[in-house]
């Protein structure tokens, strides 16, 4: 018998055959592990390195670096209140769990930030060389679900799996990468049950007619990752009111079936499982009681993940997860955003008007930790941003025409080696201190100012190997891109969407604009100054920016001219 323990508190409850992690629509991440090892060697033989010159190590995918100080992860965990230095259970392997969505709706884009900061994780993890078993689920089983299928006249479990597949869809857009495994809540009922025999065989849950509740009187960690008392879990959110139960604070393992309600057999009699259960269930099975990273929203840490680690130690006492990593809110007038709430947008709405992309700068251009305040400000000012980066990208790729040899190295100016090395550095020291992916961003500015510079300046089109300089500065930002998830399947794709983005946002046609250019050009050659200059400021009420050249006249999109004061400047 204490074999059989030893085994259930260290090994999946089954044995599961997992797919390949990089399977998606997007081609840029399908080919996402493949760019990494050639970028990482790249990086690993050259002198322009993501990394530290001066040492014949860098980070990535190299052997001999995986226990180099300059590899090394620090991460805010919520268990301890503290930044800690990450150190699998098993080296150079990583297990993640996330909590996913309850797929009874379209996802806003709270949700989007949850999974977009797990995803800069993800990618950042396995940047790093490690292997990551990345399970993320789908709760199909719950009372939000039920209820609106209720409302639609529509099978519980059909309308669960018509909104998972939104979600992937809602996933692509943002370049998410797809996890190593999808559990479903409806697919694992047997090791649910289990978990719930576990805990009541244990002594820490007890039956009430065919209601299975776990006693937190009987476990007297209960609050060590929240910090709250008892007595601060009332009735609210997924807390049910029920006199019968012994503490108010007890909750549901196992819920008795309801008359027209989706229901399975367990030794307690038909029904189905809590919310909480759920997760510890599915995690166990895929990862075991004891691993690595568990995350999600700020709003799940209580009491959702305090009572995931309840029951999990209530099952297993070795039960153990080394880091309990949350991200901020998504916030509108200081309020979360969230369904309950009615103040959400979905991710379909956002991108209807901006591209995918650009939210997702938008996400991660604030601190994972931190909250974001929702504003069309911020995201006209992310989707301005995301133009310029893939424009001067392009135009690097147009006049480069070649990737950078790596044997011409010697060739590429002191100055464009600095700029490219100070650039990593800061890639390599902001992603390293808990994800500081906007420090990353803000750093961007530096090595595409100097492509910029050598385009179109004067000076900089008489330097000396300009264009091994250009590809260069191309190849180093399109390599952190792609770890951020930023880097799209074409420039000229990404810039010709996002163009059609802001016609769209300012009501317009291309041929509407192309009419005004023509429109301004005829004043101008009249000397009409005053209606030409009228033109290019209707024009840029609407975020639509012309730009002269001594031959044509072009447009681009722009932050709209009312609420460019609005935008804070980048630091």
């Amino acid at each position: 018998m204490a074999a059989l323990q030893f085994f259930k508190c260290y090994k999946p409850l089954f044995r599961i055959q997992s797919r390949k992690i990089f399977i998606t629509s997007d081609s840029s991440n399908k080919s996402f592990l493949k760019t990494n090892r050639k970028i990482v060697k790249f990086l690993c033989s050259s002198s322009i390195s993501l990394g530290h010159s001066n040492s014949s190590k860098t980070s990535g995918y190299c052997e001999d670096d995986k226990k180099s100080e300059k590899n090394q992860l620090w991460l805010y965990n919520t268990m301890s209140k503290e930044r800690e230095l990450f150190k699998p259970k098993v080296d150079g392997k990583v297990g993640m769990y996330v909590c996913g969505v309850t797929a009874y709706d379209l996802s806003h884009i709270g949700h989007a930030r949850v999974y977009v900061s797990f995803d800069i994780l993800f990618r950042y993890l396995r940047f790093m060389g490690y292997e990551v078993n990345y399970v993320r689920n789908f709760t199909d089983v719950d009372d939000k679900i039920i209820a609106r299928a209720g409302e639609l006249g529509e099978d519980p479990i059909s309308l669960s799996r018509r909104f998972c597949e939104e979600f992937h869809r809602d996933m692509g857009y943002l370049h998410c990468l797809p996890p190593t495994v999808e559990p479903r809540v409806s697919d694992h009922m047997p090791q649910i049950v289990d978990m719930i025999k576990q805990i009541l065989d244990n002594g820490r849950a007890y039956r009430i007619e065919g209601d299975v509740y776990f006693s937190v009187d009987e476990f007297p960690q209960y609050g060590r990752l929240s910090g709250r008392k008892l007595e601060d879990n009332r009735a609210g959110e997924r807390v049910a009111v029920d006199s019968r139960k012994k503490n108010p604070a007890d909750f549901a393992l196992w819920k008795s079936a309801k008359e027209g309600e989706p229901f399975w057999e367990s030794p307690w009699g038909p029904g189905r499982p809590g919310w909480h259960i759920e997760c510890s269930a599915m995690s166990a099975a895929y990862l075991g009681y004891s691993f690595d990273i568990h995350g999600g929203g700020m709003d799940l840490i209580f009491p959702h993940h305090e009572n995931e680690i309840a029951q999990s130690c209530a099952a297993c006492d070795k039960s153990n997860i080394s880091y309990w990593i949350h991200n901020g809110f998504v916030t509108i007038d200081s309020l979360k955003m969230s369904k309950s709430l009615g103040n959400f947008f979905t991710i379909r709405q956002v991108i209807e008007l901006h591209h995918p992309l650009a939210l997702r700068l938008f996400l991660i251009g604030t601190h994972y930790r931190s909250p974001i305040n929702y504003s069309d400000v911020l995201l006209e000012s992310a989707s301005d941003r995301a133009y310029y980066i893939y424009q001067t990208l392009q135009d690097c790729e147009e006049v480069a025409g070649q990737q950078l040899d790596p044997s011409q190295k010697e060739n590429i100016p002191t100055e464009i080696v600095d700029c490219i090395k100070k650039f990593n550095d800061v890639f390599l020291t902001s992603m390293s201190e808990d994800l500081h992916s906007p420090v990353v961003l803000s750093a961007l500015s530096e090595p595409l100012k100097t492509a910029n510079d050598l385009l179109h300046t004067r000076k900089g089109k008489k330097q000396g190997m300009r264009i091994q300089s250009l590809a260069a500065l191309e190849k180093t930002v399109r390599n952190v891109l792609n770890i951020l998830g930023l880097m799209p399947t074409s420039y000229h794709e990404v810039l010709q969407q996002l163009r059609e983005k802001a016609l769209k946002r300012a009501k317009l046609t291309e041929d509407q604009v192309l009419e005004k250019i023509q429109e301004r050009n005829a004043a101008r050659k009249n000397k009409e100054y005053e209606r030409s200059d009228a033109i290019r400021k209707d024009l840029s009420t609407l975020g639509i920016a012309l730009m002269d050249t001594p031959n044509s006249t072009t447009w681009r999109p722009a932050v709209p001219l009312a609420m460019q004061e609005q935008c804070v400047p980048e630091s």
